[in-house]
């Protein structure tokens, strides 16, 4: 068995003081620990959409009728409260999940050496993004469903699921300038495309707000808007984000991009097929709730791959192996002007 190393009251101290600071100093984790803890992070950012898309699916938004507490005399439900109140439950707890999901990446960014004040901020992004939602989704249920404040809510998790993809990239990365793989023009059509796709996921949420799926069996306000208007909207926006993304592919192949921002759009269009399947079926066989949950699943993954594409327009290397490769090249440029032509 092996010593084991004496406590002082100043460690103790430092603990209490700088809990991350007194990890990082005993700890460094591997890159792919780092990178493992990020991807965590966003799996969980995923999961809670759909968990909360089966909260409202299975009519169970009010299943704890309260916030903080599930009742007024109880933190969790009860057995009178039955299967609803079971599902909205058990989504609030997977919230503990999701900050335990954040807080390890947290502490793997901050340990990680040498320290990478980028990377801990992304971290600490997500952790408030969450407790934002976390006090958005007690208003959510206090305030009946409203179907704004679920919007919102639905919105937000976006912005934690873009936080947390851009996290998971900066992991396999390092920390010199960003250096583009692809010309201006390329760029801006990338552009289009994230904010085409960001305005797709936001008429969504009308969809869903107009639409039967209130998240309760009672009756819940919706969005004074014609369902089928914004419907087809939606399906407007989605054949625009389909069409960006097969003239990005052939943009890219005829200036002779990088293998990975052509493997990513393709996977893009790729994933945009399958939802638009989804989203046609759905739409003609009455919105069934299995369906409905594939389509906001669908989302998520969507609303990646369309990060992931913009992402890999650039690279950047890490600024310990860059230093040396600049160090080389300035010291071949000097050797060659003091030899002077030949």
């Amino acid at each position: 068995m092996g010593r084991v190393p004496n406590v002082t009251r100043a460690d103790t101290a430092a603990a209490v003081r700088n809990p991350l600071a007194f990890i990082a100093a005993r700890w460094t984790p591997q890159p792919r620990t780092v990178q493992r803890a990020a991807l965590t992070a966003l799996v969980m950012a995923v999961v809670i959409v759909v968990t909360g898309g089966a909260v409202r699916l299975t009519g169970s938004g009010l299943g704890c009728p309260t916030w903080p507490k599930c009742t007024e005399d109880s933190i969790h439900n009860t057995a009178e409260m039955g299967v609803h109140g079971y599902i909205e439950f058990g989504n609030r707890l997977l919230t503990y999940v999701l900050c335990a999901a954040v807080g390890w990446a947290i502490i793997a960014a901050r340990s990680e050496k040498p320290y990478r004040r980028g990377l801990t901020r992304l971290g600490w992004a997500q952790f408030w993004i969450v407790m934002g939602n976390a006090v958005l989704g007690g208003i959510v249920v206090l305030v009946g469903l409203n179907p704004y404040t679920v919007a919102a809510h639905f919105l937000l998790s976006s912005a934690l699921i873009a936080v947390a993809t851009v996290m998971w990239q900066r992991t396999r990365e390092g920390d010199a300038a960003p250096r583009p793989l692809v010309g201006t023009s390329v760029r801006q059509l990338v552009w289009f495309l994230v904010g085409a796709s960001a305005l797709l996921i936001a008429v969504g949420t009308v969809v869903t707000g107009a639409g039967p799926h209130a998240g309760d069996s009672s009756e819940v306000e919706r969005m004074p808007v014609d369902w089928e208007t914004v419907t087809k909207l939606h399906a407007v926006l989605a054949w625009i984000v389909v069409t960006l993304t097969f003239a990005l592919w052939f943009v890219l192949k005829a200036v002779d991009a990088p293998r990975g921002p052509l493997l990513r759009t393709r996977g893009l269009f790729l994933v945009l097929l399958a939802q638009g399947v989804i989203g046609y079926v759905q739409y003609f066989t009455d919105l069934p709730e299995i369906l409905v949950g594939l389509h906001m699943l669908g989302s998520a993954v969507t609303w990646i791959a369309v990060l992931r594409v913009l992402l890999a327009l650039r690279e950047r290397p890490d600024t310990a192996a860059a230093a040396p490769a600049a160090s080389a090249q300035a010291y071949e440029a000097t050797s060659v002007s003091m030899a002077g032509p030949r």
